[in-house]
């Protein structure tokens, strides 16, 4: 990959937090023992999403066993799992009075069942609290291992969201620990069992792809039945991390959206800051 030239962000993709809205659901997130990805992952849109009383919660603790070379979460010894866990996320939900909640979770490859059914657990104990809700999981790769796959399915969330996050070239720069076709038949398994629930997945650019790849991913989820794509900026969180090749414009991102639009996506969301759980219910309706 060729070395970024540095420059500054450019101003589409300068925000702004409301320091109040922050404060308020970070001291209601330590009240109910509970990490927001939106806060691990440095989200840009985490000022906005909090206005609004909204967040995506991240279950399982915030120690990742794998060591992605864009993201943000930390890589570390994992933590036990908090048994009550599950019910305070249902309780936040109730309480934040949402009508779309959007679960994920560190990879947790060191459990037996990578954490499917903590994550079955959380999504049963939402819907118990909140039946009118709807329930989205964005679920790491569970190893691609079916009976995995199969517990959190027959929780029947409305939405499982698994990230392809980005073009194929680049998995052993990006995610030297994931595998593309591994990712492209999580997606397909789901869509087969559960033809009902919703699939979705989603990629970051600016990372050297060329349009190309960005519609030959477009097309490989398609042909597993994926409804819902979402493509955003990537961001480097810290100097950690890999350094971004280019700023996407706008104009490019709309572009995709309507490449996807034509190719058949039921729902696609393309601009510099979409995140996949960035307003998530409008994919829904």
């Amino acid at each position: 990959m060729e070395k970024t030239k540095v420059r500054r962000k450019p101003k589409w993709l300068r925000v702004n937090y409301e320091r109040q809205s922050i404060k308020e659901i970070e001291i209601m997130m330590e009240q109910l023992s509970l990490n927001t990805v939106c806060k691990e992952a440095k989200c840009p849109n985490l000022g906005e999403c909090y206005k609004k009383r909204t967040a995506t919660f991240m279950i399982m603790g915030s120690q990742c066993t794998r060591n992605c070379r864009f993201c943000n979460v930390t890589n570390g010894k994992p933590q036990n799992l908090d048994i009550n866990e599950p019910e305070n996320v249902a309780k936040a939900v109730k309480e934040l009075g949402l009508s779309h909640a959007v679960i994920t979770s560190v990879t947790r490859d060191d459990l037996e069942d990578c954490g499917a059914s903590h994550f079955a657990k959380t999504i049963e104990a939402v819907k118990i609290l909140n039946p009118d809700t709807t329930v989205e999981v964005l679920i790491p790769d569970l190893k691609g291992v079916k009976e995995n796959l199969d517990i959190v399915i027959k929780a029947n969330p409305d939405v499982i969201n698994h990230n392809v996050e980005t073009v194929e070239r680049l998995y052993d720069t990006v995610r030297p620990e994931a595998i593309y076709k591994r990712s492209i038949e999580v997606l397909k398994y789901v869509k087969e069992v559960a033809p009902h629930i919703l699939t979705k997945t989603g990629i970051m650019v600016g990372l050297s792809e060329s349009d190309e790849e960005v519609f030959n991913v477009m097309d490989d989820v398609l042909k597993v039945g994926c409804d819902i794509f979402t493509i955003g900026q990537y961001l480097r969180p810290s100097n950690k991390y890999i350094e971004v090749y280019e700023y996407i414009t706008p104009e490019k991102f709309e572009e995709y959206r309507v490449v996807g639009v034509e190719k058949g996506f039921k729902y696609i969301a393309s601009s510099p800051l979409v995140r996949s759980s960035y307003n998530a219910q409008e994919a829904i309706k």
